[in-house]
């Protein structure tokens, strides 16, 4: 498929006025496929594994074979690993904290560079440590190691960003997984930024770089139907009580006892997202019919045109370095002396494109970009409601263009802090959310 259709695939592209989507990171626009692929079964629909009529049996093996295509997406080992639907990406963290949690190994290592929904559910269960970025905020392989070395045999789990949603820089998984595995700990990739993006592989069970757990979010991947996923060894789950209890968790139930059913069964509690799983493999195949590689190919083209232009913008900053590999199409800038809220709402109000401004859920990590002592963040503790330091964020799709490159280009080098405040003073409807 040539590049120039990819956004013939999306929903709404054939709209003239729609506004640029640079926001990509946070979520996508749905595929006309996957739309297609479930108004084509509603007509069928019915409960899944709660029910003996034609519609029920048909809505059953149609949810179990989008699991099983899903595991596929990733060459996950259908005998080995198990793949629980969840509502995203946080909800299967968190899951896979409460699972693991109580062991006598009770230290994570997580690094500098993660979103706050694989930081936080881990300090609620484990000791948690940072393995080091540097300047240009990638993450230090060494420093990984000296803390698991460090550490030793108390280390569970080192969890890692697949690609930073601030950054987009990519980390080296296997490498990690092996660095972890050689310690006696095990990995977990945050996929949520790398799966729409790039190949993953995460190989056999039997290899130094097999991936342990995986989790992603298919709202990220075209298919913004509230469902995400956790790849796990069936082992780890079998063990445990599941986190959520209720309907369809159970095999056996007495006023004295209870028998739960086999994963991934017991722990996806409740009536299931069938919808959602059907979008989301409908956007797999979809996503694999245009090819990964040539998917990873054009939003490289895209972040290098970008980069390019944007270093030559008078008072603009980038907060990654420039290097064109290893990273997805997501770019986090300023421009002096103009705030991040109002240089976003202007790209919106003026130039019809739409970014994130702030710290993208990963405060931590763009504290440190920002260069922010502890004596300022100590202030925004003690002042949560101040307006505080962050920055712009622009994150590609398949479907961007290098023309939108430009026009956002264009209109960036036109800014300035006075015509920032006369474009704020036109706009009495101008806010900040």
């Amino acid at each position: 498929m040539n590049n120039r259709n990819y956004e013939n695939l999306i929903i709404g592209a054939e709209q003239t006025d729609t506004e640029i989507c640079f926001d990509n990171a946070a979520t996508t626009p749905p595929f006309k496929s996957v739309m297609a692929a479930i108004c084509g079964f509603a007509p069928f629909y019915s409960s899944v594994h709660r029910g003996s009529g034609k519609k029920s049996e048909a809505a059953s093996m149609l949810f179990e074979q989008c699991r099983k295509e899903i595991l596929s997406f990733v060459n996950g080992d259908p005998v080995h690993d198990v793949l629980i639907f969840t509502k995203n990406t946080t909800e299967s963290i968190n899951k896979l904290a409460a699972a693991l949690a109580g062991e006598s190994r009770n230290i994570v290592i997580a690094t500098e560079m993660e979103h706050h929904s694989n930081d936080l559910p881990w300090r609620k269960h484990f000791k948690i440590c940072y393995a080091e970025t540097d300047k240009a905020g990638r993450l230090c392989l060494n420093d990984l190691e000296d803390k698991l070395k460090q550490h030793k045999s108390k280390v569970r789990l080192v969890t890692v960003t697949g690609a930073s949603n601030v950054t987009g820089y990519i980390n080296d998984i296997h490498t990690i997984a092996e660095m972890a595995h050689k310690y006696g700990a095990e990995i977990l990739v945050d996929a949520a930024q790398l799966a729409p993006h790039s190949e993953i592989d995460i190989k056999k069970p039997d290899t130094p770089g097999h991936i342990d757990y995986l989790a992603f979010s298919s709202h990220k991947m075209y298919a913004p139907f509230g469902t995400g996923v956790l790849i796990a060894p069936k082992a780890v789950f079998q063990k445990t009580s599941p986190e959520h209890s209720g309907g369809g968790t159970v095999n056996l139930v007495t006023r004295n006892n209870v028998i739960w059913e086999e994963t991934p069964h017991r722990d996806e509690a409740g009536t299931p997202n069938l919808m959602g799983a059907v979008a989301m493999a409908s956007a797999l195949k979809t996503l694999c019919d245009v090819g990964m590689n040539n998917i990873a190919a054009h939003e490289a083209e895209l972040m290098k045109y970008a980069l390019k232009k944007m270093s030559n913008i008078s008072g603009l900053r980038l907060y990654c370095d420039g290097k064109e590999t290893s990273r997805i199409g997501v770019i986090p800038f300023n421009i002096r002396k103009i705030p991040h809220q109002d240089l976003a709402a202007a790209l919106s109000q003026e130039a019809g494109v739409a970014v994130r401004s702030g710290c993208f859920c990963a405060q931590p990590y763009v504290q440190k970009l920002l260069g922010m002592d502890d004596q300022t963040i100590k202030y925004y503790q003690n002042y949560p409601d101040a307006a505080r330091p962050g920055m712009v964020r622009i994150s590609f799709g398949l479907y961007n263009t290098i023309q939108e490159i430009d026009r956002m280009s264009d209109f960036l080098s036109t800014l300035t802090h006075s015509n920032i405040k006369e474009i704020r003073k036109n706009h009495e409807h101008y806010k900040i959310f």
